[in-house]
């Protein structure tokens, strides 16, 4: 569900700096959630969920009952990440949305080669994650996203609250201050549901061909897209 009208960028613009400057570095996720609700409609926001856990769509739906789950269905997800998706979908008060790349697999294989992602996964990740997400997002004025300061050192610095220019609206991580050993327990404490994988070696999960398992106590992504230069798909650069 999104709002029929949304506001200018300049005005979104505005909101995100205010929230950056009313909200402390290291505000709880549920104060930087009830910031949101102060200053958007019911509609105006989406959550955007990898489906590893269901962390951050409980957080939300807690205090906005009902939003929109983007789950990004790439086409080349571990069955472990469907039927997580299927979980949230059966058992939070959230309305999960399929986000589809333009092409099927098959069809890009067709028009691009086989098994993309093996000889360019920069384009394979931005046309079945980045386009397909920013083509979603031009519905809402803000979204929600899971991105946390201890997951890689090009994330040390996240913001709560951030304008973002590329997909022109305010993006939101409220999660930003916690640490992996605080999702999974807040997990457990609230009995969520979780991706088995996180529990086989698989502390990030991406799609199936380009994720390995981490050796214990590495950069929990270095199972993405490993042995290659690649550190991110492009969603949040």
């Amino acid at each position: 569900m999104t709002i029929s009208t949304l506001r200018s960028h300049d005005e979104l613009k505005a909101i995100a700096e205010a929230g950056a400057a009313e909200l402390a570095w290291d505000a709880s996720a549920e104060e930087v959630i009830a910031w949101v609700v102060r200053n958007f409609e019911t509609g105006a926001s989406a959550v955007a969920c990898s489906m590893a856990d269901a962390v951050l769509p409980a957080l939300v739906a807690d205090q906005l009952p009902g939003v929109d789950v983007l789950f990004l269905d790439t086409g080349y997800h571990f069955p472990e990440t469907y039927a997580t998706r299927d979980e949230v979908a059966e058992n939070l008060r959230v309305n999960i949305v399929d986000v589809l790349p333009r092409n099927t697999v098959a069809q890009q294989d067709s028009l691009l080669g086989k098994n993309l992602y093996a000889s360019d996964p920069a384009q394979c990740c931005a046309l079945r994650k980045v386009e397909p997400l920013s083509r979603s997002l031009s519905g809402y004025e803000l979204w929600f996203t899971g991105v946390r300061r201890d997951e890689a050192p090009t994330r040390t610095n996240t913001p709560l609250v951030v304008w973002d220019e590329k997909n022109g609206l305010v993006k939101v991580n409220p999660v930003a201050t916690w640490t992996y050993e605080e999702l999974l327990s807040y997990s457990d404490d609230n009995l969520l549901p979780v991706n088995p994988l996180l529990s086989q070696g698989y502390p990030s999960i991406g799609c199936a061909p380009c994720t390995n398992k981490v050796a214990p106590g590495a950069d929990p992504r270095s199972g993405r897209w490993a042995g290659t230069s690649k550190t991110e798909c492009g969603l949040h650069v």
